[in-house]
Order: C-alpha cells, then structure tokens, then sequence
C-alpha cells in the first residue's frame, strides 16, 4: 500500500508505529511530559493534512520527526508558552540557593520507554539510551537555544545523518556542524559531572534514603547525600545546593505536621529511582534521585505529579 494511497486507518495504524518514540523526542526538546503529548497529537494531525504533499523524498519516520520537531521549536519560540504558577508553600521557606529556571520540567515514566522502539543508540550515537533520559540530560536541553537542543538530540541521539538533519531544520550541513559544536560544549557545562551509572546498592541506598525520610530523621537523609547535593521542586523555583543548604530547607518542612502520614512507595522515572509521595491517601507528588556511586547527587521532587 502506498503512502499517498493510504487512507485514514492506514496512516493511523502506519504513523502510531512512531508515536511512542516521537512522543520521547518531543519531551526531551520540551521537558514537559503534558507539551509533548499535545505536540504529538498536532504533528500527527498536520502529517495526515499534508500526506498528499508527502513526495516519498525520505523516510515517513524522517517525515514524522521533521514535522515534529519544528512543531516543538513553534512551541519553544512561543513568548507565550504555557509554565505552571509557582505554588505557595505552608510554611516560610530559606533563602534558596539559586531560583530554577525549568520550573517546567515533568518527568517521564520507565514503563513509556519500553514502548519506544529499538531505543538504543546508533552507532554514532555520543549519549547512551539512559543518559539521553536522564534528568541532567532533558534540564540540560531546555538550557540551549531551541534549534541547539533539536541538532543535538537529532544527530548524537538518534543518530539522523548530517544531511537529514540540516534538512529537517530548514540549513545546510555546514551550519549544522557548527550549531552541533555550541550545543555538545554548553550541554557538556550544564551537565556537569552527570550521568553516572547507579551503584549495584541502589535498592538498599534508595530503601534507607525512604525510610530516613519518611521518618523525619534529617541527619539519616543527609548522610546519603554527597556533599555538594541538589534538592528541586518543580514547578518552584527553590533549588539548594549543598548539605547546608538542604538541611535548612528539609528542617522547616519536616517540622510541618503531616497528622495523616507521608508513605513513599517506589517507582522508576527517567531511568532514574523514583517514589510516589503520599499524605495518607493525597497524592504528594513524586520524587526522583540521581544516584552517584553510593552516595545520592540530587533529589528532584516533582510537586504536582500523581
């Protein structure tokens, strides 16, 4: 059946092939898991309007992505894109370290990845499958300049040819190589140091860092921390870095009575050890470490995640 000859439950059953992986690249150009679920939806409506116009010049996948990304740098150019209001905490918290600047950041559940397929790296790829998930790794995007973010992911992600990419971006491969260059040293900068692979222990330190925590013992959570230690929240801003810090913030919430109880049941988010939070039976968000060796380099609780 060919491509301009397929009708609409042809095309359907054709391009949900690619959903779920279209719908993994959209999030990591846009960090937010709720953005790319629509974006998809409108990159999958425009390719079946514009099938006819579909010469068969390249793959459908390549097609797909084309339309795809362009529809999430519309969305990252957009002066008016949606971010969520900062939430109101009930208690008077510390001086921050530093005010986040992805407060838009959603994260992405394990059991969607193994939707996507054939989702390991390419040959030429320069980020492994778990890196290119990782937390460091989507924060780090959001951080470049939109058509940075897309070469890079496009090209030492999912491995698409020079010329293919130049061409989903509307340039040559010239300008490709050079935006390729600006992207791989700031997202190198912003990362950091990421991206270590968890200790074999990572159950043990994950259960005591759980326990610690769900029995507001302070010291027992900090002990688990590297010293130089990140704790988010997005949607806030707050973000604190280093064990000081963080002890001054986790001080005043955990001096905040929770009469129905706080439980943190496990879960996996971003190839990373996650926990549902709940007080008594109200969703509490859900929280996702970064491990690194035994030790936990940083804790990203997602406030307004069920």
């Amino acid at each position: 059946m060919s491509t301009r000859t397929t009708d609409e439950r042809g095309f359907r059953e054709l391009s949900d092939t690619y959903r779920h992986e279209l719908h993994l690249h959209c999030y990591r150009l846009l960090g937010s898991f709720a953005d790319a679920e629509d974006v998809v939806q409108e990159t999958l409506l425009a390719a079946w309007r514009g099938l006819e116009g579909f010469e068969g010049r390249s793959s459908l996948r390549t097609w797909l992505y084309r339309i795809a990304t362009n529809r999430c740098l519309n969305a990252l150019r957009d002066a008016g894109r949606r971010r969520p209001p900062e939430p109101v905490p009930p208690f008077d918290p510390p001086e921050p370290s530093r005010r986040g600047e992805v407060t838009w950041l959603q994260p992405y559940p394990d059991e969607l990845l193994e939707r996507v397929a054939d989702s390991g790296p390419g040959p030429e790829a320069r980020y492994t499958a778990r890196e290119a998930i990782e937390l460091a790794f989507v924060t780090g995007l959001q951080l470049l300049p939109p058509r940075q973010a897309a070469a890079l992911v496009l090209r030492d992600v999912l491995c698409f040819p020079a010329g293919e990419v130049a061409g989903m971006l509307g340039t040559t491969e010239t300008a490709v190589k050079g935006i390729l260059q600006r992207a791989r040293a700031s997202l190198a900068k912003h990362r950091d140091g990421a991206g270590h692979r968890p200790s074999p222990r990572e159950r043990e330190l994950t259960k005591r860092f759980a326990d610690a925590f769900t029995a507001g013992d302070l010291d027992g959570v900090l002990s688990l921390l590297t010293d130089d230690a990140w704790l988010a929240m997005p949607p806030a801003p707050h973000e604190y870095h280093g064990l000081e810090a963080i002890a001054s913030f986790l001080r005043v919430t955990m001096a905040v009575p929770v009469p129905e109880g706080f439980t943190m049941t496990p879960a996996r988010a971003n190839n990373q050890p996650a926990f549902h939070c709940r007080h008594g039976a109200t969703p509490a968000g859900l929280m996702v470490l970064t491990l690194d060796g035994d030790r936990i380099r940083a804790v990203t609780r997602f406030l307004d995640q069920k």
